[in-house]
């Protein structure tokens, strides 16, 4: 973990400090849980292509994570083109 200094006035640092011991937390985890909540999460767009792209992989019977390929089969240029 990385570590910030932050300079805060001394009202602001009572109010985190209060509001972190409601919570039983410290001052630094209040800090990070606020930070971690301002990551962006997974767009909706990605989110359903992700699932169709797995729903796809499912229906086509096509796709087995448990199937292994050869390294030949694998550089096959041939079988990618249908020849």
């Amino acid at each position: 973990m990385s570590n910030i200094t932050l300079a805060l006035d001394p009202a602001t640092y009572r109010t985190a400090r209060v509001v972190a011991a409601e919570r039983g937390l410290s001052v630094s985890a209040l800090v990070r849980e606020y930070l971690q909540s301002l990551k962006p999460a997974q767009s909706a767009s990605e989110a359903d292509a992700m699932a169709q792209m797995l729903e796809w992989a499912a229906s086509t019977g096509q796709f087995s994570a448990s199937q292994r390929l050869s390294r030949a089969e694998a550089n096959d240029r041939s079988a990618l083109r249908g020849a």
